[in-house]
């Protein structure tokens, strides 16, 4: 991703535009107007002058005290009205002078050579200014706004995430054209959505912004035809879509525009199917109300920066009548409320350079579409490694955690890991790594957040990762460490036991291979959410650390032994006795013995078999490209 260049209210023009050619070159010895140059000491017949952009006669030069138009420049040498950037200067240019390459032929008139230049040279010409239009955004007071408020504009934006130089934009013309009597363009206001196809890393990408410059990105200003083509394009021509989003929703202003009112919706906008075709990305850049919202969520991965985005379905002005509570934009859908509370988005980001690192990240383990395999990843780590750690990792002494990423970042390549939903449901770890080169979805019980138990959200996050790994390709590894499902009064009022049901279910029905380490517990209907289990060849590994069961040893001992124990005249040691009894038929080693579990590994050695169930895994995946049966389940 390229720099961000120094901008001065003046944006910097879109990497498509072609420039076409800056002046017609003139005979050795001549000067022309508007920017031609004369050889020294060349001289003209007296007041004789050149048609615009045209070469003189030899020997002519131009009337006495002639200039070129202010704020056109021309070739290196002739200077520009202050603060017109290069790429103004390139589409100015383009209105004053005749087409690339076409130069004056020795002895040529002015006349003769204008009558060289292309038959669309007006067309051409407007064609220049509409795309001056285009980059000057809401304005320079409106972009010096944005920046005041610490945020890009949609081009900056743009600029950041993709490969220098890579951006073609589409539908730059859009906008609201004022004309005078005779019909001549005096102005346009340009459409508040930029989009186009550019790439990241060399790879393919589709793009489409809102630019909040123009009357806060909102409706009043957009073309949703615009917008849906964009979308479309991208699930047609199977391209990772990337919304950077920063509206401020509908504007009722909307209604004596179109002088009616109309059904919510958007024609043809495949939003029911485009989440099972091609990876969508949603960053929220700023405010995002109403549909803004929805199209950041509407995504397989999402990110909000802290402190300046905010998502919410209305924001302050629509809720205190409504609702009748005072609430800042901050407080009603900052990234405390969404990244780290309600799981709406997926990552927080520090700022939109983060934000669009994330972005690049996040891509680079999915292929362009379901039609592709994820691609392989260039790697030295050794896929033979084993690290001793992991032989002490998990203590011996039940009620000790351990930390849970330590072993991911032993077995997987190095600095290949990338968490998604960190702040939420944090009793479950998703994350996305590589194992020798090959992309794969990472599950992982955390033991140090409410013990690894799957709560109600902790469900919806599973659901949503296993559903895009599936659709994806990307071949899964759970590390379990399950206790069972949240209990207690507060998880029965949420509905855990079926949001728990959903997650099992939804975990039964991926095609892609699955492997399973079983680090330490495994129990119960949370237990059984391990992988799927319908008969299909899904490798499964255990630690001698693990252990399993329908119920755990110490809560079964409470239950079965309720009155005995309540009858017995010490407890406690009576509870021990039966705890240390029941415990010797959880060893992992008894349930090896009737093949329930395929292998016990030694915990060092789950690289190098990662590693090479990898490599089979991709052997397999060919076979399931193309869209699943379902879309992924948002």
């Amino acid at each position: 991703m390229n720099n961000l260049a120094e901008n001065n209210g003046n944006q910097a023009a879109s990497h498509n535009e072609t420039t076409i050619g800056r002046e017609i070159a003139a005979e050795p010895g001549a000067t022309a107007e508007h920017g031609a140059t004369a050889e020294h000491g060349a001289t003209a017949e007296p007041g004789a002058t050149a048609e615009p952009g045209a070469a003189a006669e030899p020997g002519a030069t131009a009337e006495p005290g002639a200039a070129a138009e202010p704020g056109i420049t021309a070739e290196p040498g002739i200077t520009a009205e202050p603060g017109i950037t290069a790429a103004l200067r390139e589409t100015a240019a383009l209105r004053e002078t005749a087409a690339p390459g076409i130069t004056a032929a020795p002895g040529a008139t002015a006349e003769e050579a204008a009558a060289r230049q292309p038959v669309w040279q007006p067309e051409l010409a407007e064609m220049a200014r509409r795309h001056e239009y285009a980059q000057r955004l809401g304005g320079a007071e409106n972009i010096a706004r944005q920046h005041a408020s610490g945020r890009l504009t949609v081009r900056e934006r743009i600029d950041l995430l993709l490969d220098e130089g890579s951006f073609h934009e589409i539908g730059a013309f859009t906008g609201t054209a004022s004309y005078d009597e005779q019909g001549n363009l005096l102005d346009v206001s340009p459409s508040s959505i930029v989009m186009g196809n550019g790439r990241i890393d060399r790879r393919k990408v589709f793009v489409v912004g809102d630019d909040f410059t123009v009357r806060g990105g909102s409706s009043e200003s957009a073309s949703p035809e615009k917008m849906v083509y964009a979308e479309r394009m991208a699930c047609d021509w199977r391209m990772p879509l990337i919304r950077l989003v920063n509206t401020a929703g509908g504007s009722i202003k909307l209604l004596e525009k179109n002088q009616s009112t109309k059904i919510p919706g958007y024609a043809q906008w495949p939003i029911g199917r485009m989440l099972g075709v091609v990876p969508v990305v949603g960053a929220a850049l700023g405010a995002c109300a109403g549909l803004g919202a929805l199209r950041v969520a509407h995504s397989h991965f999402s990110v909000m920066v802290k402190g300046s985005s905010q998502v919410f379905a209305a924001g302050p002005s629509v809720v205190t009548p409504g609702v009748k509570e005072e609430v800042s934009n901050e407080e009603l859908g900052g990234s405390a409320v969404h990244a780290r509370g309600s799981g709406l988005v997926d990552n927080e980001a520090v700022d939109e350079q983060d934000a669009c690192r994330q972005i690049a990240a996040f891509l680079s383990y999915l292929p362009s579409s379901v039609f592709q395999l994820p691609p392989r990843k260039q790697t030295d780590d050794d896929p033979a490694r084993m690290e001793e750690q992991l032989a002490s990792i998990v203590p011996r002494e039940r009620r000790r955690v351990y930390r849970m990423r330590s072993i991911l970042e032993l077995v997987f390549d190095k600095g290949s890991l990338f968490e998604m939903g960190r702040y939420y449901a944090r009793s479950v770890i998703t994350m996305f790594g590589t194992i020798n080169g090959y992309p794969v979805g990472i599950m992982a019980n955390d033991p140090m957040m409410s013990a690894g138990a799957l709560s109600d959200s902790a469900s919806d996050k599973i659901i949503r990762f296993v559903d895009m790994c599936d659709t994806f390709h990307l071949p899964v590894v759970n590390f379990v460490d399950q206790p069972g499902v949240s209990v207690g009064s507060a998880a029965e009022e949420k509905g855990t036991v079926r949001k728990a049901l959903r997650a099992m279910m939804a975990i039964q029905q991926v095609s892609v291979p699955w492997c399973t380490f079983f680090v330490r517990r495994c129990f119960g209907l949370a237990g059984c959410a391990w992988g799927p289990d319908d008969g299909r060849s899904n490798i499964r590994y255990a630690w001698p650390s693990a252990y399993w069961g329908s119920i755990p040893v110490e809560g079964g001992v409470e239950a079965a032994y309720k009155r005995e124990l309540a009858a017995s005249g010490n407890a406690e040691e009576r509870r021990l006795e039966l705890v240390d009894y029941y415990r010797r038929f959880e060893s992992p080693f008894r349930t090896a013995e009737r093949f329930r579990i395929e292998e016990i590994i030694d915990p060092r050695s789950t690289r190098p078999l990662l590693a090479e169930w990898a490599e089979d895994a991709y052997g397999l995946l060919p076979g399931q490209l193309g869209v699943k049966g379902r879309t992924m389940r948002v």
